[in-house]
């Protein structure tokens, strides 16, 4: 796939990995669609793009807000376009400090899966059909290791991710032979604010920067036969051979 001239939407754009996949989607030639809560951050962003040169647009929405969903998906294909990829990074640990599954709220578990995988899923049903109608496009979810390791206090985050990894396999089987290709990517840990609210004695220098991480997962968004539809890949056992 080439990314040049490909139009790209991320969510979570305004900070961490979610920024850096959008500075290095618009370093290649794509026109960006950058989504996140608040639009001071968001702007920043978008501003530091175009300085060097990339086209990227605000769009100020919460992807767990039902109500904006339409007008996320009307804003980015009248600002760039008809959508080749789609990358949900926006993503919700809930309360910190990380509680006990038994001691998490109802509420708190229902805003987490809001966040995690239901705006995703809501986002992609807004979106796909065009691009099955153009028999191309791609649509990455992020996955974490926690929706694979039952960590002790992550319960909500790792619920959520287990059942986005689904969602991702079940949109590539039935997107199977469309030419929409469906992935989820694990990036795994990154020096990030997300990371250092979870686990805030971590050690940070151990950590993979946001930008490298970033620039492994546009390997995997161009390399079709390595990153097949349903595909769940994991950036720290990506090669670039």
């Amino acid at each position: 796939m080439d990314i040049t001239r490909t139009s790209a939407l991320v969510t979570g754009a305004s900070r961490g990995l979610g920024r850096a996949l959008a500075e290095a989607l618009a370093a290649r030639g794509a026109k960006v669609a950058l989504v996140a809560r608040e639009l001071g951050p968001l702007a920043d962003v978008v501003a530091g793009i175009r300085a060097r040169g990339g086209e990227a647009h605000a769009i100020a929405a919460d992807i767990a807000d039902k109500d904006a969903v339409h007008r996320i998906a009307g804003q980015a294909h009248g600002l760039v376009g008809e959508l080749g990829i789609v990358i949900h990074n926006a993503s919700t640990l809930g309360p910190v400090p990380l509680r006990l599954l038994l001691d998490t709220e109802c509420e708190d578990l229902a805003a987490v899966l809001e966040t995690n995988l239901v705006g995703p899923f809501r986002l992609t049903k807004a979106l796909a059909g065009a691009m099955v109608l153009r028999g191309g496009g791609v649509v990455v979810h992020l996955s974490s290791d926690a929706a694979v390791e039952p960590y002790p206090r992550w319960g909500a985050y790792g619920v959520a991710k287990a059942a986005q990894d689904q969602l991702s396999r079940v949109l590539a089987a039935e997107l199977a032979e469309t030419g929409v290709r469906v992935l989820a990517i694990d990036p795994g840990e990154m020096d990030t604010a997300m990371h250092a609210a979870a686990m805030p004695d971590a050690d940070r220098g151990a950590l993979q920067q946001p930008d490298a991480v970033a620039a492994r997962i546009l390997a995997m968004i161009t390399d079709e036969a390595r990153a097949p539809s349903g595909a769940r890949l994991v950036v720290p056992a990506w090669s670039a051979a």
